[in-house]
């Protein structure tokens, strides 16, 4: 599928195509994971985050964002909760925080494999260099997130201040993969500025990566950011994009993810019909959860984990899947 095909999709389908391109995603979907759909256990530890990116709620200059760090103790607790409720992957997620030391995310990585040896730890913790990044894979990490945002470089100044790049953050994305984890990328659809070759720019640079997971979700703004007045995404936008991207990449890992569910009260069932086939509940203390607002309007931010938990396994019941407990890796062959 090349750049004119990708256009064509995102750009000119009739609601009769848009139902066939659904339905041809969730059945390359079925052929390799099923109707199984898996859940990660997320745990937001920290607030704090060194950058200034234009778009999020954490970034060091909101003046207005509640700041928290959990203790080691309590992200363990979260994690064995997480356990007793059948997650199987948990999700360590912050901003970029200086305060944790490598030495100290080695050892609460180490902690949850020790009491849960059959469970994978994913981090989402950043921009690293390549040795701290083997260091968490030594101590047990599994997997690890960080979304490219756009492939784009003057897109990707747009967004980010001076002192990131774009050719840092691939950097980072190359080297994980290297190492041996389990990777993750991802856009925000609808972010300002974004325009339709962006994306089929970033879909043919997943499609050469080739990561195990892509995180695809709507641009939501923050209204104590610069781009609070901005429109966010549309729930079309992002189902046509997660759709061609289960063509695109058969085995990957595919969230539909908490933005989705907050711009549509059905999205997240939306976007599993779409090809999906991960979601991701909250797993922190639901007195921090109000404070880690990465866009307005968060849902699920009261809900216990175990509310959390049960509501989505009959929510996604109800559209004709089921929730596995498993640690739910990817399927496919690594080919470099």
């Amino acid at each position: 599928m090349g750049g004119e095909d990708l256009r064509a999709l995102l750009t000119s389908l009739t609601p009769e195509e848009e139902q066939l391109l659904y339905d041809a995603a969730c059945e390359v979907r079925r052929s390799v994971y099923g109707t199984d759909v898996y859940l990660r256990g997320l745990i937001e530890f920290s607030s704090y985050c060194r950058n200034n990116c234009l778009y999020c709620g954490l970034r060091r200059g909101n003046e207005k964002c509640q700041r928290y760090r959990l203790s080691r103790e309590e992200i363990l607790e979260c994690a064995d909760k997480g356990y007793e409720l059948g997650f199987r992957t948990i999700v360590l997620q912050s901003g970029e925080d200086p305060w944790y030391t490598d030495a100290w995310i080695c050892s609460v990585v180490s902690q949850i494999k020790e009491r849960h040896p059959d469970t994978a730890v994913t981090l989402s913790i950043g921009e690293k260099g390549r040795e701290s990044y083997q260091a968490y894979y030594d101590a047990g990490a599994d997997r690890y997130l960080l979304r490219h945002e756009t492939i784009n470089a003057e897109h990707y100044k747009l967004l980010h201040p001076e002192e990131m790049s774009r050719e840092n953050r691939i950097r980072c994305l190359y080297d994980l993969k290297e190492i041996g984890y389990q990777v993750g990328c991802g856009i925000m659809v609808g972010s300002p500025y974004q325009t339709v070759q962006h994306i089929v720019q970033d879909l043919l640079f997943m499609k050469e990566f080739r990561p195990q997971m892509i995180g695809i979700g709507p641009f939501i703004p923050h209204k104590d950011t610069p781009f609070g007045n901005r429109n966010r995404g549309t729930l079309q936008d992002t189902l046509h994009l997660l759709a061609i991207t289960r063509l695109l990449l058969p085995d990957v890992l595919l969230p539909a993810t908490t933005a989705l569910g907050t711009i549509d009260p059905g999205g997240r069932e939306k976007g599993i019909l779409a090809g999906a086939n991960v979601v991701m509940p909250n797993l922190s203390p639901a007195a921090v959860r109000e404070k880690y607002m990465l866009y307005d309007g968060k849902i699920c931010t009261g809900d216990e984990a175990a509310e959390c938990r049960r509501c989505l396994e009959r929510r996604i019941s109800s559209v004709g899947f089921q929730v596995v407990v498993s640690r739910g890796d990817w399927a496919g062959k690594e080919t470099i």
